[in-house]
């Protein structure tokens, strides 16, 4: 029923046998109490104060004792939410700091060890996620908190078997937000708008009123998804519903400039992008008001803001391939954009890493390499409408792009 992948997965009595026997032999962490997880009903809510809140209380009681290693996962817990909430990448290293502490006590600690894979992920280390994780496994192969992490780490390399495989088995050992929202993905990297919408609304009804920042950035996928299916007045109203639940929420914000875009609202969208640059800048952010300015024929004006994008996408957000596209669409540096693409691709063979990579070599007059990357960047079936797009172009094109060689 739950099965993630097409028709390449395995079939259900298989998973079944696996998971009966991940199953049939636990082995509990030693000496550990459970660490509940944020949002949950026996934690600290996650509203933006009760997130700011939990720091400091961690805080204050690792620095009562260092050892508390309950403290330590609970602030990179909160940390982590923060990371998600300011984009600031910082905090994902100071909760790595605080889980190092408690491992060089106690290498083995299995709650600690856990979230570490979380922080590694977010860090974008995600062959780091995956050892820590399956370490995890090796302890507990009855928890599915950790095949999220495999599953997350697998997505993000373009290992998509191995991905699918992991949520398979999360999604049957503990059917949850967690799995229901990873489910959602899946499908949506397989063109399934529908089951994917229908898996992030399961997410959303399984989600505790005491978690307003899943909640909102479950409704801002759910938002997205009914963009990517042209149903724009549902995307709007789950964009509006994650503002609701976490004011100020950056996924909501974004989500709801898009719907305005999509609407012509083209000066409204504008102001909304403005104000969330004005408390959280992200490159995305940026280039899109780049294109909103371009858009309402103010040329000098987004070029600005495209030079501080390129400026932001170099510092310190770990995304080559976004990098690579945005330099590619522009025209600037397309040899630098194919450099920086191929980097990518090195480690990560993804849909949107291949879709980079197919832009690049297009504009860089590399038609027969740009017809290979972008025939690897449909592989999954994905509906996305930027890949799409340049796969249309691409495969229409006889000679290359302005700005290329011939």
């Amino acid at each position: 029923m739950f099965s993630l992948r097409a028709s390449t997965l395995a079939s259900t009595a298989t998973l079944l046998a696996v998971v009966g026997a991940a199953c049939a032999k636990p082995a509990p962490p030693k000496r550990e109490a459970p660490v509940p997880l944020l949002g949950s009903s026996s934690a600290s809510g996650t509203s933006r104060e009760d997130l700011t809140r939990t720091i400091a209380a961690m805080d204050a009681r690792l620095a009562a004792r260092p050892d508390d290693a309950a403290a330590a996962v609970m602030l990179a817990d909160a940390l982590l939410r923060q990371t998600r909430v300011t984009g600031n990448a910082g905090l994902a290293a100071r909760a790595e700091i605080a889980l190092q502490k408690i491992l060089a006590r106690d290498p083995e600690h299995y709650h600690a060890r856990r979230m570490l894979a979380a922080v590694y992920l977010s860090q974008h280390r995600f062959r780091d996620a995956i050892r820590a994780a399956e370490r995890c496994l090796q302890v507990r192969r009855d928890d599915a908190w950790p095949y999220g992490v495999v599953g997350d780490a697998h997505v993000e390399l373009g290992e998509y078997d191995a991905a699918f495989d992991a949520f398979d088995r999360m999604i049957a050992l503990r059917p949850d937000a967690a799995a229901y929202a990873r489910a959602s993905y899946a499908r949506e990297l397989q063109g399934d708008l529908t089951e994917a919408i229908r898996f992030m609304t399961m997410a959303l009804d399984a989600t505790s009123p005491k978690d307003p920042e899943s909640l909102a950035w479950q409704h801002a996928q759910l938002g997205g998804l009914y963009l990517a299916a042209d149903r724009v007045r549902e995307a709007r109203r789950e964009f509006e519903h994650s503002d609701f639940v976490f004011p100020g929420h950056p996924m909501s914000l974004d989500g709801q400039a898009q719907v305005l875009a999509a609407e012509g609202r083209t000066e409204d969208a504008l102001a909304l992008v403005q104000s969330r640059l004005a408390s959280a800048p992200t490159p995305a952010a940026l280039a899109l008001s780049g294109d909103l300015l371009a858009k309402l024929g103010r040329p000098a004006d987004a070029d600005r803001q495209y030079r501080l994008a390129d400026a932001a996408w170099r510092s310190d957000a770990p995304e080559p391939a976004r990098l690579a596209v945005f330099l590619a669409d522009r025209g600037w540096q397309v040899d630098e954009a194919v450099r920086i693409a191929e980097s990518a691709a090195v480690d990560r063979h993804d849909i949107f890493t291949d879709d980079a990579l197919a832009w690049a070599y297009f504009k860089a007059g590399r038609l027969a390499d740009a017809r290979a990357a972008s025939a690897r960047a449909l592989r999954t079936g994905s509906r996305d409408r930027t890949l799409r797009e340049h796969a249309r172009i691409i495969a229409a094109t006889g000679h290359v792009a302005a700005g290329g060689s011939r």
